[in-house]
């Protein structure tokens, strides 16, 4: 008998392997990048606690000793009312992150569609000092799109 044969057969060898290569590519990520940021309610626990740092960091001499123990009843009173929202509710603040990117998405895209209208150049144009003149009610024109005059776009 040979001696792969003498070994007893493993049925999950093929998850194991799988199991223990994602395991050393995510030791290698770690390893180059830094350890993957958390969820958006962890991330906005470091933001709370990075900015009460750097305030009770400040010390300047033009604040009294009242004033600097106010800034500090107001970063306290500001972790208490932060930290049972985070506790309660993690998950919408995922969702609020994502509804923010969606956003900034659905701006970029509305102001990309304006400036390409806005800087749109005409074939017989390149050199010249005005906009070259539109044939009149050509369809196969592709500049033309739709009736002329002013487009009011309100982004607030």
């Amino acid at each position: 008998m040979s001696e792969a044969t003498d070994r007893p057969v493993d049925g999950d060898a093929w998850a194991d392997a799988c199991a223990e290569d994602l395991a050393s590519e995510q030791a290698r990520r770690r390893a180059r990048y830094g350890p993957p940021p958390g969820s958006a309610a962890e991330e906005l626990r470091k933001l709370v606690d990075a900015v009460a740092d750097k305030v009770s960091s400040l010390q300047t001499p033009l604040l009294g000793v009242a004033a600097q123990g106010a800034v500090q009843q107001a970063i306290r009173q500001a972790r208490s009312a932060v930290e049972p929202v985070i506790e309660r509710n993690p998950q919408v603040f995922d969702h609020l992150a994502a509804a923010g990117s969606e956003l900034l998405a659905a701006y970029r895209s509305a102001v990309e569609g304006q400036e390409s209208r806005w800087t749109r150049t005409t074939d017989g144009a390149s050199g010249a000092s005005g906009p070259a003149e539109k044939p009149a009610d050509d369809p196969a024109d592709p500049r033309d799109e739709g009736p002329s005059g002013t487009e009011r776009i309100d982004l607030d």
